[in-house]
């Protein structure tokens, strides 16, 4: 009898599986082990071999994929009837050795520790004082506004091109690293992803790619989302792959930037997520506190929410709703609701400067 390599393959894919269930029980092996020890390994790796590209050869190797599995589809649709068995043990082949890459690369980062372990901090946290950091981030934002620019109404306009911003980010992990030295971020790589226009459409201002560990941002949104945007996916590069977690980590290496601009980033980034949560536990003191925040910050947000307005489509539900899944799938048990945990962050983080 002949033996079938792609049939092994494709079993394997059932013990991966169970291998990382089983993997997913034990947060503190995958934090000592693979995040703070062979993912470092292998990320920084790809970011020396990947990082000096003036372009983006994730999305390459993704547009060449796509065509390869189109044209592989095409060629190999008789085989539905005719090897039928042979079709399906050659699929699952390649998303057994897909699968293997995706995680061994980067996605069992998703079953690490929460962050707020990893920083002392309290998962929990009142209204009252949710209320309170807000203020403190109003009364941030707002000094900042007005050292940046006179006029309280407003906005702030970033003077720096996109391309400049992504080379100042990294500047703001290099002050984060002295109080925290596990977000020390060398060799970079982070770059415009080519596949911008269809980001946007899909609603994302950004991805990792997970197989080179190149940093994507989205070059068509706003200069003012840049510096937490080009922050946040640093901090997946890190390996922090649960999206609220990485949310806290750009938003504080915006803050520790030596740049105003980057600053304002950071808080204001902080300030929305904090008033989103204060709007659900208490609608009067959202509205209250609102009308404290210089008009100029407000246009900003509603700078960004007309861009995103505008690539409305009737996709976009479909694209969140199967990265809801996705985030689900990989250990985020509520999905993109599970965005509203970095508000935990920081309030712990920011009651803790004040103690």
């Amino acid at each position: 009898m002949r033996r079938n390599p792609k049939l092994y393959l494709a079993l394997a894919l059932v013990i991966q599986v169970i291998i990382v269930k089983t993997l997913a029980f034990f947060p503190e092996f995958i934090e000592t082990y693979y995040s703070n020890g062979l993912y470092q390994w292998t990320s920084k790796l790809f970011r020396w071999v990947f990082g000096w590209l003036p372009f983006s050869f994730g999305d390459i190797f993704y547009t060449f994929s796509i065509i390869y599995i189109i044209r592989w589809f095409f060629k190999n649709r008789w085989r539905l009837i005719k090897d039928f068995k042979g079709w399906i043990i050659d699929v699952f082949s390649a998303i057994s050795i897909i699968y293997f890459a995706f995680h061994f690369l980067w996605a069992l980062n998703y079953y690490r520790q929460p962050l707020h372990k990893n920083l002392s901090l309290e998962a929990d946290y009142t209204t009252e004082q949710l209320i309170a950091v807000t203020k403190n981030l109003i009364e941030k934002s707002n000094a900042i506004h007005q050292k940046i620019i006179a006029n309280d109404s407003s906005k702030v306009e970033l003077p720096y091109s996109k391309k400049d911003i992504l080379k100042m980010t990294p500047l703001g992990y290099t002050n984060l690293e002295k109080d925290y030295p596990h977000l020390a971020y060398s060799p970079t790589s982070l770059k415009t992803s080519l596949y911008s226009l269809p980001l946007t459409y899909m609603g994302f201002s950004g991805y990792l790619n997970p197989l080179t560990n190149e940093a994507q941002v989205d070059r068509l949104i706003p200069p003012f989302k840049f510096p937490t945007t080009a922050s946040h996916e640093i901090a997946h590069q890190l390996g922090y792959a649960a999206e609220n977690e990485a949310n806290f980590i750009g938003a504080l290496a915006a803050i520790y930037h030596d740049d105003i601009y980057f600053n304002y980033s950071g808080y204001t980034f902080a300030l929305r997520h904090c008033l989103f949560e204060i709007y659900r536990r208490d609608p009067d003191s959202y509205y209250n506190l609102v009308e404290t925040i210089h008009y100029g910050i407000i246009k900003n947000y509603q700078e960004v929410q007309v861009f995103w307005d505008s690539y409305q489509n009737p996709l976009e539900p479909i694209f969140k709703e199967t990265y809801d899944s996705f985030l689900i799938a990989n250990n985020q048990a509520k999905g993109m609701q599970s965005y509203s945990y970095v508000v935990a962050l920081y309030v712990n983080y920011f009651l803790s400067q004040t103690s």
